[in-house]
């Protein structure tokens, strides 16, 4: 099967089934991993599917949004080495807020023993990591959870990152980018993602690489609002300095 022939059965595969997953296109068609990401770029640059993490979906669906145990195994080593570059931003004895995210999940679950930390967050699976953690005085943000994030959302938890200040945000979204900037598929969750950003002192965003150029329904921010960008080494180079121009530092883990 040629390319285009290719591309077209995915295209239609896509539009039948709301998404496709890299994986079993490559089984589909038998071909590698690679090939089906050169598709799936093709037809994104053409506009027929938006790429998401591991896979596409139809052109138009920005508020798409794969479930919390989708994303848990999506670029799982990329998050692992994202995740250990964040200790180096900790607060020494400082406070820090930890946006509902799988990544920040992973930096959550990677705070050494010793670490002596406020920790603020509105997602039950981060909180969950850090009840028993011995130098973390947990503070959980309330509000109503949404199913397919854990995290609390609406006016209670809008209202309690309005009374806070705290040194640090470890940021997560569905897409960046400078153009678009920070964005994700649902309205309460980004304003409370809002908020959150607001009432810290420096801003970090954790975000593997294929999130960059990524755009969702919700806007929550712009790329200029965070201080430090931790990504993996699949963000060029190139894509990092410009970036870094807006005034982000960018770090590749």
């Amino acid at each position: 099967m040629y390319a285009p022939e290719r591309q077209q059965e995915i295209l239609r595969l896509a539009r039948d089934g709301g998404r496709v997953d890299v994986v079993s296109l490559a089984e589909e068609f038998q071909v590698t991993a690679e090939t089906i990401r050169r598709d799936l770029k093709a037809l994104d640059r053409a506009g027929l599917l938006r790429r998401v993490h591991g896979g596409a979906i139809p052109a138009g669906r920005l508020d798409f949004e794969p479930d919390l145990a989708e994303r848990e195994t999506t670029a799982a080593d990329e998050k692992d080495r994202i995740a250990k570059a964040a200790l180096a931003e900790l607060p020494e004895e400082g406070t820090m807020i930890l946006d509902a995210g799988t990544t920040v999940a992973r930096l959550a679950g990677a705070l050494p023993l010793e670490a002596s930390l406020t920790v603020v967050t509105h997602s039950l699976p981060i909180a969950a990591r850090l009840a028993d953690h011995p130098g973390v005085q947990l503070h959980l943000i309330g509000g109503r959870v949404r199913h397919r994030t854990r995290a609390a959302v609406d006016a209670w938890a809008l209202r309690a990152y309005g009374e806070i200040r705290a040194d640090v945000v470890f940021l997560a979204a569905n897409g960046f980018s400078a153009e678009h900037g920070l964005t994700t598929p649902d309205l309460a969750e980004a304003a409370v993602k809002r908020a959150a950003l607001a009432a810290a002192r420096r801003v970090v965003l954790l975000a593997d690489s294929a999130k960059h150029g990524q755009e969702h329904f919700a806007r929550f921010g712009g790329l200029d609002e965070v201080d430090l960008l931790i990504t993996d080494s699949g963000l060029s180079p190139e894509d990092a300095t410009a970036i870094e121009r807006g005034g982000t530092e960018v770090v590749r883990a």
